[in-house]
């Protein structure tokens, strides 16, 4: 964690009043490393298609984005997305997941800035 960043527990935390307050269903698919995890976020779109976003970081900025892992695929097949998360899980045990229901499919966690 660079200095000045919350730990991602905390931002977690404030994000989750967010999609609450905006009545968002979301629900963990895996709590991450308090301190320093990274998010991962599936968007359910009720319909059988998902989209997802993962935050990497950007080192020559200092700063983290957002990425589509399924480049040039705007949303996937919702079991497509969970056999990816999965794999990030496996890879990252530190790693941030949650599932939220939006039938815009937006990123919900991206305005608020990673």
């Amino acid at each position: 964690m660079s200095g000045g960043q919350l730990p991602t527990g905390l931002w977690m935390d404030a994000q989750l009043n967010v999609l609450t307050s905006r009545a968002l269903p979301f629900y963990f698919l895996q709590k991450g490393n308090h301190g320093s995890g990274l998010v991962l976020v599936k968007v359910n779109g009720l319909q059988g298609r998902a989209k997802v976003f993962i935050q990497e970081r950007n080192f020559m900025e200092d700063r983290l984005e957002w990425m589509n892992p399924f480049e040039g695929q705007e949303s996937v097949e919702e079991k497509e997305a969970d056999a990816y998360i999965q794999r990030a899980i496996q890879r990252d045990p530190d790693l941030w997941a949650i599932e939220v229901e939006c039938e815009t499919m937006n990123n919900p966690l991206a305005d608020a800035g990673p």
